[in-house]
C-alpha cells in the first residue's frame, strides 16, 4: 500500500516522488553538460542569445552590484552581467557540478576569475546569508526545481532590500495555433536532435515536457508575488516562446 504522506511532483509528464526529482534532474544535466551550449544554439537557432541579451537590457547591471545566478550552468548570464557592470561580482550556483566544470573551461571564466565564484548548491536551500545579493537571476532553470515556491522564497531571503529577481524561462504562446505548431516542433525535432548531437534522446524529451508543465506567464507572476516580491512584471520574448519575469524586494 502506498504511503499516503508521500508527496509527488512532475518529472516531465511523469508523476514522481518529490524526494526523487532532484536526483533525476541532476542526472539529466550531468548527461548533457558537455553538449549543453551547443544544443541551446541548435534548438533555438541561436535565439537564446538574444533572449539573454534582452534580459541584461531590462536588468541594466550596475557597477559594484553582487549577482547570484541560480541554475547558472555554464555561466552565460554571469558573463553577460559582469561584462556590463564594472567592479561587480557574480556567483554561479548549480546543483550539477559537471555543468559548472564546463563553465569554468570557457575563456570568459578565466578572464573574469577575480570577480566570479562557482558554487554547487540547491535553489531550495541556498548556502548564503540573508540580505546578501543585489540581483538574483535564474535562466531556464526554475522549471526544473522540485518546489518552485521554495526557490522563490529563498531568492527573496538572500536578496538585499531593494534587490531584484529576474527569471528567464520558456513559457506559453497566447495564440493556440502558434502553440500547436511550436509543440509539434518541440516534441518531434528537439528529442531527435538530442539523440544526434548529445546521444541522449530521453533527457531532451524530459526538457520539452518540463516546458509544457511550467505555469503560464500570469500564473508564474502570481507565484513571484506570493513569495513577497512587488512590482512584478513580465515581458514575452518571441511571441511568448520565452518570457522574462521581474520583481523587487521592497
Amino acid at each position: 500500500m502506498q504511503d499516503q504522506d508521500t508527496r509527488t511532483t512532475h518529472f516531465g509528464f511523469r508523476t514522481v516522488a518529490e524526494e526523487d526529482k532532484a536526483g533525476m534532474v541532476h542526472g539529466v544535466f550531468t548527461r548533457v553538460a558537455s553538449r549543453y551550449d551547443l544544443m541551446n544554439d541548435l534548438m533555438s537557432a541561436g535565439v537564446h542569445r538574444l533572449w539573454k541579451d534582452a534580459m541584461m537590457d531590462w536588468l541594466a547591471p550596475r557597477a559594484g552590484q553582487r549577482l547570484l545566478d541560480v541554475a547558472g550552468g555554464t555561466g552565460d548570464i554571469a558573463f553577460r552581467f559582469l561584462g556590463r557592470a564594472p567592479e561587480a561580482r557574480a556567483t554561479v550556483l548549480d546543483m550539477t557540478e559537471s555543468m559548472l566544470i564546463e563553465g569554468r573551461k570557457r575563456a570568459e571564466a578565466e578572464n573574469l576569475s577575480d570577480r566570479l565564484d562557482w558554487v554547487v548548491g540547491d535553489a531550495m536551500a541556498l548556502p548564503f546569508a540573508d540580505n546578501t545579493f543585489d540581483v538574483y537571476t535564474i535562466s531556464f532553470g526554475i522549471r526544473n526545481v522540485t518546489r518552485i515556491p521554495d526557490a522563490l522564497s529563498e531568492a527573496y531571503r538572500v536578496l538585499k532590500p531593494g534587490g531584484r529577481i529576474m527569471v528567464l524561462e520558456f513559457s506559453q504562446l497566447p495564440n493556440p495555433g502558434l502553440q500547436w505548431a511550436y509543440d509539434r516542433y518541440s516534441f518531434n525535432v528537439i528529442p531527435a536532435l538530442g539523440q544526434i548531437v548529445a546521444g541522449d534522446r530521453d533527457s531532451y524529451q524530459y526538457l520539452v515536457e518540463s516546458i509544457r508543465k511550467f505555469p503560464d506567464q500570469d500564473s508564474f507572476a502570481a507565484m513571484i508575488r506570493k513569495a513577497g516580491f512587488e512590482q512584478v512584471k513580465y515581458r514575452n520574448l518571441t511571441m511568448g516562446v520565452a518570457a522574462l519575469h521581474s520583481g523587487w524586494k521592497i
